[in-house]
């Protein structure tokens, strides 16, 4: 396994939603981090040269049948080991502790405190908020060589420190990788610094040489189909492709009548000014719609939307074929919170939440070989990555914009009225965040049609109209993201254009979910 640096941390995934929060905190603390299963044998691990190991959380107890466990001998391996939740039980039992049920399950803030500052929690305030999410923990720490170096009111053993020399091992109950454990970004930096002696040189600019290895390894003399969209994840698979491979490359855009107002004639101008590729375009917009004809239900939509957009894929490989060249892989955008939310991890026991077209939306009987170069990527490390590739800023700071388009974005049957009516919301939305300078300051805005009327009153006339909703978060790395606090009068703004511009609309509503409990995307 090639690597981009020599300071590695492996992080074994137990199935924890937020695992590659882990892996993503570690790379910006400047140490390549790598996502691997949680059965990972010591052997391999200790070829990698690691200079610690971090064990994940995950959903499950260590006495459920058939939990996750790791390869006992990693604890000789005399490497540093970080556990987390799920992966301090696991180690604690490993080291021949205890695990019990709690007599009070945390979930939520807790309040750390603190009674040894050294390595691990060095410069931590004695008193601090953490993250706990967990049922069990670990008792008898005696029989493992263990001592606690901090607890909370109900979990006595909240962090534990192994008095073994040959056996370096730390683990805390909590989530460090979380935003709503303020210091858990700094309990990580110990462990790499302090604990893991790490230097902090990896960059974005070593992924992005070896990702293009990768990509040579796996393609050769290959020739490769890209899906693109035009958002910034397709646009940077692209452009990494082409560093890689050029000339290898040809990129396919589907105009498939789901796309926001005039995004097929910002595509071709944009990207064949900024792309040195051979780019098509497919007008597929009847077969789309006739596929999407009558169907509610947003998994049925992907998919259809999947295979459909496999089949564009397969008629284009056969003309390009034709011309002397014989596309066998396909590559897209996918990107880790896709993989996460379609119940794919290292792990391969994480919590399916929702199909992506891309992720689980594909035939079985797949033509292609799947390239996906930046499927263990967050969207900001998407950004820095396309930075890094010189992509132009319009493209790497554009807001997301799904794969299944607008479908996703009516909730109910899809028509080409609803779409039309959609994509003219859509932009008076955009028009006025952007007139506000709330583009950059928010990370995804987009507006829903709902399946429901509602009765207004226009010209002193009675109306029965549709209700469009309105979405905008901020968010780092789109698997958790707040709603965003648009200003009253902007919102005042878009709601009266809206209602006044675009037939058919007689009330705006807001969206002030949060993810979790929500998805960003209402489908």
């Amino acid at each position: 396994m090639k690597l981009p640096h020599d300071e590695v941390i492996p992080i074994l995934d137990f199935g924890s939603q937020t695992a590659q929060l882990i892996a993503r905190r570690v790379r910006e603390a400047g140490a390549f981090s790598i996502l691997l299963p949680p059965d990972t044998p010591a052997k391999k691990l200790r070829d990698l040269t690691p200079q610690g190991i971090i064990l994940s959380g995950g959903p499950s107890s260590v006495y459920d049948d058939n939990a996750p466990i790791c390869d006992p001998e990693i604890f000789d391996l005399n490497i540093p080991i970080l556990g987390i939740c799920y992966g301090m039980q696991l180690a604690t039992r490993a080291l021949g502790g205890t695990i019990k049920p709690a007599n009070h399950r945390e979930f939520g803030r807790a309040t750390l405190h603190i009674t040894d500052h050294k390595d691990l929690l060095h410069a931590i305030p004695e008193s601090t908020t953490v993250w706990m999410s967990h049922g069990d923990q670990v008792e008898a720490l005696e029989q493992a060589n263990l001592e606690t170096i901090a607890s909370t009111p109900t979990c006595p053993h909240a962090v534990v420190r192994s008095t073994n020399p040959q056996k370096p091992f730390v683990g805390v109950q909590f989530h460090p990788e979380v935003t709503h454990t303020p210091h858990g970004i700094d309990i990580l930096q110990n462990f790499l610094y302090r604990i893991c002696h790490c230097k902090g040189t990896w960059r974005m600019a070593d992924y992005a040489e070896t990702a293009c290895q990768r990509l040579r390894d796996q393609i050769g003399t290959g020739h490769v189909l890209c899906g693109l969209s035009g958002g910034v994840d397709s646009s940077v698979a692209a452009a990494l492709i082409q560093k890689a491979l050029p000339g290898q490359i040809t990129c396919v855009f589907v105009d498939n009548g789901l796309l926001r107002k005039n995004e097929r004639q910002l595509v071709e101008t944009t990207f064949r000014d900024h792309f040195n590729v051979d780019l098509r375009v497919v007008d597929a917009e009847a077969d789309f719609l006739a596929d999407l004809d009558t169907i509610s239900d947003p998994q049925d939509k992907r998919k259809r939307i999947g295979h459909r957009f496999i089949e564009c894929f397969t008629e284009q490989a056969a003309h390009i074929a034709a011309e002397g060249k014989h596309p066998e892989y396909l590559a897209q955008g996918t990107l880790y919170p896709d993989v996460i939310e379609s119940g794919h991890s290292a792990s391969g026991s994480s919590a399916g939440i929702k199909l992506h077209h891309n992720v689980g939306g594909l035939p079985d009987d797949l033509d292609f070989e799947l390239v996906e170069p930046l499927r263990d990527l967050f969207k900001d490390e998407v950004r820095k990555l396309g930075e890094v590739l010189g992509l132009p800023e319009q493209i790497i700071w554009r807001h997301p914009f799904p794969g299944p388009g607008l479908a996703v974005r009516i909730l109910g049957d899809i028509t080409k009225p609803k779409l039309d009516l959609l994509r003219d919301c859509d932009e008076i939305l955009i028009e006025e965040i952007v007139a506000a300078g709330l583009y950059r300051k928010t990370s995804q805005v987009f507006a829903v049609l709902l399946p429901v009327q509602s009765v207004g009153v226009m010209g002193d006339g009675r109306t029965y109209e549709s209700v469009v909703a309105i979405r905008a978060v901020e968010t780092q790395d789109f698997m958790t993201a707040d709603w965003a606090r648009i200003p009253y009068d902007c919102l005042a703004r878009i709601s009266s254009r809206i209602i006044n511009e675009v037939r058919g609309v007689n009330r705006v509503v807001y969206d002030i979910s949060s993810k979790p409990p929500a998805t960003i995307e209402w489908e």
